[in-house]
């Protein structure tokens, strides 16, 4: 059964978070081109906004069976895993209450030119810790300080 957690797990953070990270990425620099009025810019905008909102809410079961998983496995309890824990709720809270709203307030489009180009600015930065936090968590993951099986 672990191991059945652990595959769903693992299949389910490449195929949820891994768009995720890459969409909220594309997102700023797209955004600019959309300020400088590019060909095209403006109508991938909605398009990387539906992924990120879309695979936020497929990726609520990498925490799910990551928890299952830890719990089966009896390591619920070990620092990695409560560490990886409190930087997944980081993550996706930087998600939920950062990247998404800025995202909006872009394709809303409403303000000064000035404005939206430090917001693509802000929104890339919060890109960058959201995307850092997963890769923190990924190599928690892999190499599970502390463990019996860690290296």
């Amino acid at each position: 059964m672990n191991a059945v957690l652990l595959s769903v797990h693992v299949l389910a953070a490449i195929i949820a978070i891994g768009p995720v990270c890459v969409a909220t990425s594309m997102f700023p620099p797209e955004a600019r081109r959309a300020l400088d009025d590019e060909p095209g810019a403006v109508s991938r905008l909605p398009v990387l906004a539906r992924i990120c909102r879309t695979y936020a809410l497929v990726g609520i079961a990498v925490p799910v069976f990551g928890l299952a998983t830890a719990s089966s496995m009896g390591v619920l309890g070990e620092p990695w895993v409560l560490v990886s824990i409190v930087l997944t709720l980081t993550a996706a809270g930087v998600l939920a209450g950062v990247v998404l709203p800025r995202q909006k307030v872009l394709l809303e489009g409403a303000g000064p030119r000035e404005v939206l180009v430090a917001a693509t600015g802000r929104l890339a930065a919060a890109t960058g810790v959201f995307n850092l936090l997963w890769a923190v968590v990924t190599v928690l993951m892999i190499v599970r300080p502390g463990s019996s099986t860690g290296v």
